[in-house]
């Protein structure tokens, strides 16, 4: 999964609780925890996702969690976000602090689901932002960014298919200085 990054943004590591495939009984997992509005099936995959990482050290070196920010439109009809759900799950068994005010989703083009590789690049090049506080360019002394440079952060997702949109996120916070990532989704998706 790791590689899937190489070249794009600096990852330590990265991992999927599984393979994700249509159809099939963990699809129907991802399906309930994204569309029939069960948040607490995304904490309780966070929870065993963070106990299997415990078990070979994952988070030994971590800073914090950043959660793949949604669209406020996206969050308000879903009623939540579900890689926020998953990463408070994370932090039950990690007790990692969750930052959701450094970056967020500033436009939703459209569902990735249906798009190769390239389309799925281009349908989220530009979509996140720098909180105000975060952005290299405020007065010195109001910028928060050195808070953040040279860390280490976890990002979550529910599912990486290319890892466009989590490469899109740290791209964006790369912004506001050098910093590593790490990776966890409840699924790895083939494209």
């Amino acid at each position: 999964m790791a590689k899937m990054f190489w070249h794009r943004i600096p990852i330590e590591k990265a991992c999927a609780l599984f393979y994700y495939k249509g159809h099939a009984f963990t699809s129907n997992i991802l399906y309930q925890l994204k569309y029939s509005h069960r948040p607490e099936v995304a904490t309780d995959l966070g929870i065993l996702l963070a106990q299997e990482g415990m078990k070979v050290h994952f988070f030994d070196d971590i800073d914090g969690i950043i959660p793949i920010p949604l669209a406020p439109h996206r969050q308000r009809q879903r009623g939540y976000n579900q890689s926020e759900e998953i990463a408070k799950g994370i932090t039950q068994v990690t007790h990692l602090p969750i930052y959701t005010d450094i970056v967020r989703r500033n436009v939703f083009k459209e569902s990735q689901t249906q798009k190769d590789r390239w389309r799925r690049n281009e349908n989220v090049k530009e979509a996140f932002e720098l909180y105000p506080s975060y952005r290299p360019d405020q007065e010195k002394g109001k910028n928060k960014s050195g808070s953040i440079a040279d860390r280490h952060f976890l990002i979550v997702d529910d599912v990486c298919t290319t890892g466009a949109t989590i490469c899109a996120c740290c791209q964006t916070l790369l912004k506001a200085g050098n910093m590593k990532f790490s990776v966890l989704s409840i699924g790895l998706a083939g494209e």
